[in-house]
Order: structure tokens, then sequence, then C-alpha cells
């Protein structure tokens, strides 16, 4: 029944398509849309929570529903494009030339090996309260556990784990 309704949808696909593009999208952008709708009714399909035809022989299909839900997407999508810097290839070929300049790149073999050393030297306490944070346990759980000042070991941690930065 679910798989009928999806493929009564998508025989509408370049309606569909059509439609997002009027919204001011480009055809590649309208595709990606459309292919979010399909997944947004088959979830709600699935749950049962929705019934996109008007009769039991499925042949009318509620298009407000998916215009509705085209529009909605459209909107979500410019939304997050917003707060999104799209930085393009090209761009920064102009302005930096052909070549690649890995600054960023982090040896990590390296950096790995500066970290264990610093912490070998560092005081046990130190140390101890940086590996069990560090771990996984939470600074108020380890104060409980342990009956040491939560601020003394947030601080403690902190410390350690600034000093070991400044290193990478």
């Amino acid at each position: 029944m679910i798989r009928d309704k999806i493929i009564l949808i998508a025989k509408k696909h370049q309606i569909w398509v059509e439609i997002v593009m009027t919204f001011g999208t480009s055809k590649q952008i309208a595709e990606d849309i459309v292919q979010e709708m399909y997944i947004k009714i088959l979830i709600q399909l699935e749950k049962g929570k929705l019934d996109l035809t008007f009769n039991d022989d499925l042949t009318e299909i509620n298009y407000f529903y998916i215009f509705k839900t085209l529009k909605t997407l459209f909107i979500d999508l410019k939304r997050k494009q917003k707060k999104i810097k799209i930085i393009h290839l090209d761009a920064h070929l102009e302005m930096y030339g052909d070549t690649y300049y890995a600054y960023n790149d982090v040896d990590y073999a390296e950096s790995y090996e500066k970290v264990t050393d610093e912490l070998l030297k560092m005081e046990w306490y130190d140390r101890r309260v940086f590996e069990i944070i560090n771990g996984g346990e939470s600074v108020a759980e380890f104060s409980r556990r342990s009956k040491i000042n939560y601020y003394a070991l947030y601080f403690t941690y902190k410390k350690v784990k600034d000093k070991l930065k400044k290193l990478i």
C-alpha cells in the first residue's frame, strides 16, 4: 500500500521539480528538494500518520500537502544557506595560486608523542586527574567519588589541558 502511494507520487516527479523551480532555484537544487520530499513522505507513511490520497483506489493525490512539504523544505534550505559560508575552490586558487599550502595539517604521530612525553613529566596528581576526566568521567562524578573539591579537579584538568594544547 505504501509502495503504491510512493509510485503514484513519483509518476509526477517532473511536476514536483517544476514547482520547486518556481520558488526561484536551479534544477539541481529542485531535484534535491524533491528527493527530500520523497523521504519525508515515506517516513510519515511508514508511521501511519499520513494518507496522501483522496479516495481508496489511489488515483487522486493530495497536491496541496505535497506543495506545502516542498515549500517548507525550500524555506528550510534557504534558512540553512544563510548560516553557511561557501568558499569555492576556484576562488581559493585565484587568491593563492595553484599551490596548496598545508598550514593546518598536523602530524598526529609527532603531536601524540609530544603530549605523551609532557604527561609523563607532570606531577602524578595532575596527570591522573587529567587521565580520569579525559577518559570520560565527569568532573562532578569524580568529585563525589573522590571527595576532592569540584573546583580543584576542574582547574587541575583545565591547567593540564591548556598546557597540552600549546604543544600541538
